[in-house]
């Protein structure tokens, strides 16, 4: 099966080739970007090329996408070149199977019935949990009850953590919540869209220093 997290860590609404390229430097092998107007970290088609013809091949590179058609979403991934889509709104799941490549449904948590839906989506690759808001989709910095994630019973599928994560909580988070891998895209920033590169070195280390442990023990 296709490995969407090789290095168990996403780091999501990158911009430019500066901040992409430091992930890669420090061992990430998931990158993210946003293809949602509205957001302030949303590039075009043109701009996410200009950034993944630089990158190493066996970097998984993700389109996040949000209540768009599958017919505009695979328009995206062809010119893009990219391997997995991470869909953030209310699309049905007949959607994640018109595109190509592996999905990742996203879902954005407020209480524990925000918990049912993971399991109706059969198509999906993997399940992505997120801080729920009012005003945006993703990429709030916003804090959750990561007790919810970490009360869900086994899934069938992979559990990926988002929403809030800093380079000071990550460890802590994924103790509690054990998920298969982590995304971070406003924890790591020194302004919307673009990155702190040193917070991203720091979020890589304690995030890598805290799954070797658990896979240890």
């Amino acid at each position: 099966m296709f490995n969407l997290f090789p290095r168990r860590i996403k780091i999501c609404g990158l911009t430019n080739l500066a901040d992409a390229l430091v992930a890669v430097d420090c061992g990430v092998r998931t990158l993210g970007f946003v293809f949602h107007p509205p957001s302030p970290r949303a590039v075009t088609s043109q701009r996410a090329q200009e950034i993944i013809r630089y990158l190493p091949p066996d970097v998984v590179r993700v389109g996040v996408f949000v209540d768009q058609s599958p017919d505009r979403v695979q328009a995206t991934v062809d010119a893009c070149g990219l391997t997995a889509v991470q869909w953030h709104g209310a699309e049905p799941d007949e959607w994640l199977a018109a595109v190509n490549v592996p999905a990742v449904k996203a879902f954005r948590i407020r209480t524990a019935a925000d918990l049912a839906g993971l399991r109706v989506y059969p198509s999906a690759t993997a399940v992505l949990v997120d801080a729920w808001s009012p005003v945006t989709v993703g990429g709030t910095g916003e804090c959750w009850d990561w007790s919810l994630a970490a009360s869900l019973p086994p899934l069938d599928k992979p559990l990926i953590l988002a929403g809030g994560l800093t380079p000071d909580n990550v460890a802590a988070a994924i103790r509690q919540v054990r998920p298969a891998a982590v995304d971070v895209s406003g924890g790591v920033e020194a302004a919307p869209g673009r990155k702190d590169h040193d917070r991203i070195r720091r979020f890589v280390a304690a995030a890598l220093e805290t799954f070797n442990e658990l896979h240890r023990n």
